[in-house]
């Protein structure tokens, strides 16, 4: 096992998972202390970094594509001291932080866990129900339903039409950005009825961020949600298949496009083998009956 034990959190791996558990320094940021000790399995890493400085280095973990609904929601723009993935590591400690890389380094090829994106999300998300209130507004969810309440900042007329309930079944997409500069953040859900591209100060699907100190809370509702709408990776799958397109390759989501199959691969039995993914998609929930239907039609006309 290996461990590295700072002011601004610990670390420790056990050969299949890593446990991050952030420290009680004035520095750590609200989100991380929120979230508390993160699990994170090895077969979710793409890779670890360790960066020297003059007076202190820092520890990078990066997961692979589609592994944390929390970094999808975000889009990676969580900053320094709310991201749960680097550690400040003291100058008098690079020694074992180089160990604990080359640790986890050694793990992953050994393992041989792959860097390309994945099909499906592999950390769990925040727990339900949970509520935040940031911004102009407070959003709650409890894994069914957010709720929107607006308070005495908000906009006229979004207040105007009062509290919001989104069934998840609604929501198509979810986004948290942070303020920054001159240029006000947001937590957005994007509604299958109701659409809009309206700044989040007048979209009543969004609750609009200053920048204050409980705007990264914000992400906490996005991650929460994004881990129960269907993966990304899934999706695009879907959405070809429906076209009239074979399903893309899980593993292969986001790589470069590879060379043409060979003729058998398109032969009877693939077929076959693609229906009964269709069908364990659709048994899962992932496929509506609609797009199940679509995908199975453009596979039988195949055949």
């Amino acid at each position: 096992m290996a461990e590295i034990i700072q002011k601004d959190g610990t670390w420790t791996f056990d050969g299949d998972a890593l446990r991050l558990t952030p420290g009680r320094d004035k520095n750590v940021g609200l989100l991380r202390r929120t979230l508390g000790e993160l699990a994170v399995p090895l077969e979710a890493l793409a890779g670890i970094s360790f960066e020297q400085g003059k007076k202190a280095g820092r520890l990078r973990l990066r997961l692979r594509d589609g592994a944390d609904p929390l970094l999808h929601a975000t889009g990676g723009r969580l900053t320094e001291p709310h991201d749960p993935y680097q550690l400040i590591v003291e100058s008098d400690r690079y020694g074992v932080a180089e160990y604990f890389t080359e640790e986890v380094r050694n793990a992953l090829l050994l393992d041989q866990v792959p860097s390309d994106p994945v099909d499906g999300y592999l950390l769990p998300g925040p727990s339900v129900p949970l509520s935040v209130s940031a911004g102009d507004g407070t959003a709650s969810f409890d894994g069914e339903r957010v709720r929107l309440e607006w308070n005495w900042k908000t906009e006229d007329a979004k207040a105007a039409a009062g509290a919001r309930t989104l069934a998840l079944a609604d929501i198509t997409a979810v986004e948290w950005q942070p303020a920054v500069g001159l240029e006000n953040g947001h937590l957005r859900f994007t509604v299958r009825s109701a659409p809009t591209k309206a700044p989040a100060k007048y979209d009543p699907n969004a609750v609009e961020l200053w920048g204050f100190k409980k705007d990264p809370l914000m992400a906490l509702v996005a991650a929460a949600v994004q881990v129960r709408l269907p993966h990304p990776a899934v999706r695009d799958a879907a959405g070809s298949v429906a076209a009239g397109e074979p399903p893309a390759d899980p593993g292969a989501v986001g790589a470069p496009a590879a060379a043409p199959a060979p003729a058998a691969e398109h032969d009877h039995d693939a077929l076959l083998r693609r229906l009964r993914e269709l069908g364990e998609l659709h048994r899962s929930g992932v496929l509506t009956d609609e797009e199940f239907t679509l995908a199975k039609q453009a596979i039988l006309k195949r055949m």
